[in-house]
């Protein structure tokens, strides 16, 4: 004859009543589903573009010439129209607003000459040792790494990003969106007619600095027709992005490249859509020294 078992489960089933057994399972807890990739990606992104004020203080490390830099600094932005204001740990300020001041920023340099200036934001004195414009600060830069445009010549990288799961940062729970592209690496492009290092960077996602740098550049240089320069053909090897499920912002971006660490920016103290008094973006608020 053949053998004959009770599991476990089927022994709960003679012993437990069958109405008490539906009940309970009616009642059992069940896991949430988990956020998906597209909906992750989508709910940030939708995120970023509906802010009209942000306050948030960004620690940032940068490698330049081989060297990481760090910084930290307070925010303040207001959107439509932009307006920009910067004050970081050693006391620079910088203040923007759209459509005043002939473009340029006013900054206090918080040394000699101990004066007010007007910067070109865009400008060598402002962009000498960061890899961003005061233009970028927020988040506009880390919702560019997920889109895809008909400009690059490969869509790949931004579609390489992945929900991974969940950890903990600045003492919550953040969503892990994350690329790995294995296959980052410079390759050789020769520049077209009237192109700039911003469209070259645009052509293949990858930020202005690193054309500037592996080819001996200057920041606002024209690339002569039919130059051949190297560049990478993507933002990083690996890029993690760490997002608040709460307000779907970023809490932390941090790119990896060929030779280890290239960025890492940390936001903290964000306070998304909470109205900023205009007169914050004037150079005679209390407390500025421009």
């Amino acid at each position: 004859m053949p053998a004959f078992s009770i599991t476990a489960s089927t022994a709960l089933r003679f012993a437990i009543p069958g109405g008490l057994l539906a009940l309970m399972a009616a009642t059992a807890p069940t896991d949430a589903p988990a956020i998906t990739t597209e909906q992750l990606a989508t709910r940030m992104n939708s995120a970023i573009e509906s802010l009209k004020y942000l306050r948030c203080t960004v620690k940032a490390q940068e490698r330049i010439d081989g060297s990481i830099h760090q910084a930290r600094s307070i925010m303040k932005l207001t959107y439509n129209p932009l307006r920009i204001y910067i004050k970081n740990q050693k006391g620079v300020e910088v203040l923007w607003l759209a459509g005043q001041n002939g473009g340029d920023a006013w900054v206090n340099p918080a040394s000699f000459p101990y004066v007010t200036l007007s910067l070109d934001p865009n400008g060598k004195l402002m962009r000498g040792a960061q890899h961003h414009t005061a233009l970028q600060a927020g988040f506009g830069t880390i919702s560019d790494l997920l889109r895809s445009t008909a400009l690059r010549q490969d869509n790949s990288y931004s579609r390489s990003f992945r929900y991974v799961g969940d950890t903990t940062l600045q003492g919550r729970t953040n969503h892990v969106l994350r690329s790995d592209y294995p296959q980052y690496r410079y390759v050789s492009y020769k520049a077209g007619k009237n192109e700039t290092i911003g469209t070259v960077a645009e052509r293949f996602s990858c930020g202005e600095f690193r054309v500037i740098e592996r080819n001996g550049l200057s920041i606002g240089d024209k690339i002569p027709e039919g130059k051949v320069l190297q560049v990478p053909n993507s933002y990083g090897r690996r890029t993690t992005l760490c997002v608040d499920p709460k307000t779907f912002l970023p809490t932390m971006v941090q790119v990896n490249d060929e030779k280890g660490l290239f960025e890492k920016f940390e936001f903290s103290d964000v306070i998304p859509n909470q109205p900023i008094p205009l007169d914050e973006f004037s150079k005679d608020y209390k407390g500025y020294k421009l």
